[in-house]
């Protein structure tokens, strides 16, 4: 019997061949930690007696999620990384001068590639698997482990493929993609599975949409979601300064065993708006519309579309326009890259003359932290991830999830609108 993707990446790890539900052993290529989950795993590691990391190279801290410190709370909490990252003298650890939302960051910096296993004490490390690497999040001690000993245990997931058919429509985009899964099987319908995506549309699919598609697997309850490097992942990887390693690049056999297949159509397939508040509660924008939902709020940004692409299809909708009166339109890019990209590209402009504000790279609004917090009873349109209860700030706050160009064109007429009819 042949092998699924996430099993084949296993078995090369493991130095045996692995088939699901087995529990193995794996090395880590790489480790990711942020400033709220890595002091918990500094403590652990520094509690176990460790004075050095198994794997120092393979350790990155990525400081995102209230940096800026927004109080003196964050501020201190962010100074445990930081004296822990000068401590090891980490070659991997970005702060303030070279920062961006780490599952955005690392990709860019080159530095998780096809075929590694990836861990992060971050439910969203599952982008990774766009460049067709097991990537997974997990608890700051589990991390605190692979830092001391450069391994974790796993059980190796059963895997569901879903296959993607057919050309997508203009403004449907990889959000729009996991949106649906989520719709039809459910916020538990992945639960500890590999969710792996094939089909002529992922072979169309550019990177940034891969890394949403894979980003938002976790919301399904998927282990990881995974997609099979091919040319434009290499064309991706070609256009980085440099690369931590030689990528490592693997197919599932053509008999592979999968719990499941989904197949989906996408010819006729609308953006999806997912209701509160669960991602699973996915409808069609026109029926969006029909619902008249005013909004006092729309954000594009965060791990899942706070890329280059997403600030380009903002720009395009923005252009010459002004966000309605009532809408507090807040954008952060991804990483300072991808900010000074799109200035470059005259887009920040653009966005700022059309009455957007644009923060630094940071998490903080997707989780209520700072920087677009909701008041009692507001409506948010947004391109996170979540729109659980209380999710982006007060607990009678609405958020409803997203693509970027749902998100640009609500802004524009105060309420959820679908930007095909512009």
């Amino acid at each position: 019997m042949g092998q699924t993707l996430t099993e084949k990446i296993f078995s090369a790890h493991a130095n045996k061949q692995v088939s699901a539900g087995e529990i193995i052993e794996s090395p880590i290529d790489m480790v990711i930690g942020n400033d709220i989950t890595t002091p918990l795993s500094i403590r652990a590691f520094e509690e176990s007696g460790a004075t050095k990391l198994a794997n120092p190279d393979g350790f990155c801290i990525v400081m995102d999620h209230f940096i800026p410190a927004k109080d003196i709370a964050s501020a201190n909490q962010a100074r445990i990384s930081r004296d822990f990252a000068k401590k090891h003298q980490l070659k991997h650890y970005f702060d303030e001068r070279d920062m961006g939302i780490e599952h955005a960051l690392l990709p860019e910096k080159g530095l998780v590639l096809p075929g590694d296993v990836i861990i992060g004490a971050d439910s969203h490390t599952c982008t990774h698997g766009a460049l067709g690497a097991f990537a997974t999040g997990m608890g700051s001690t589990d991390l605190a482990y692979a830092m001391i000993t450069g391994k974790n245990w796993f059980k190796v997931p059963p895997s569901i493929r879903v296959v993607f058919k057919g050309k997508l429509q203009e403004h449907v985009y990889g959000k729009d993609l996991i949106l649906e899964i989520i719709r039809q099987i459910g916020v538990d319908g992945a639960l500890y599975k590999a969710l792996e995506f094939q089909g002529d549309t992922i072979e169309q699919l550019s990177m940034d949409d891969r890394f949403s598609l894979c980003n938002m697997a976790i919301e399904a309850g998927a282990k990881n979601g995974i997609i099979a490097a091919d040319s434009i992942t290499k064309e991706f990887l070609a256009s980085r300064k440099s690369l931590r390693a030689e990528p490592k690049y693997y197919q599932a056999d053509a008999d592979a065993l999968y719990e499941q297949t989904i197949e989906i159509d996408v010819e006729k397939l609308e953006p999806v708006i997912a209701y509160p508040f669960l991602p699973s509660n996915g409808k069609s924008i026109s029926q969006a519309v029909k619902d008249d939902l005013k909004i006092d709020q729309a954000f594009i940004g965060s791990c899942t579309n706070g890329r280059l692409s997403d600030l380009r299809i903002a720009a395009q909708i923005l252009k010459g326009k002004r966000v309605h009166p009532d809408v507090r339109l807040i954008i952060t890019p991804g990483t300072q890259q991808i900010y000074k990209d799109a200035h470059q590209e005259g887009l920040i402009d653009t966005l700022l003359e059309a009455g957007a504000l644009i923060s630094n790279p940071t998490c903080g609004a997707c989780l209520g932290g700072y920087m677009g917090i909701l008041g009692d009873n507001e409506r948010c349109v947004s391109t996170t991830n979540r729109n659980f209860v209380g999710r982006m700030g007060a607990r009678s706050s609405e958020v409803y999830l997203a693509n970027s160009a749902v998100a640009a064109a609500s802004a524009l007429k105060g309420k959820i609108t679908d930007p095909r009819k512009l």
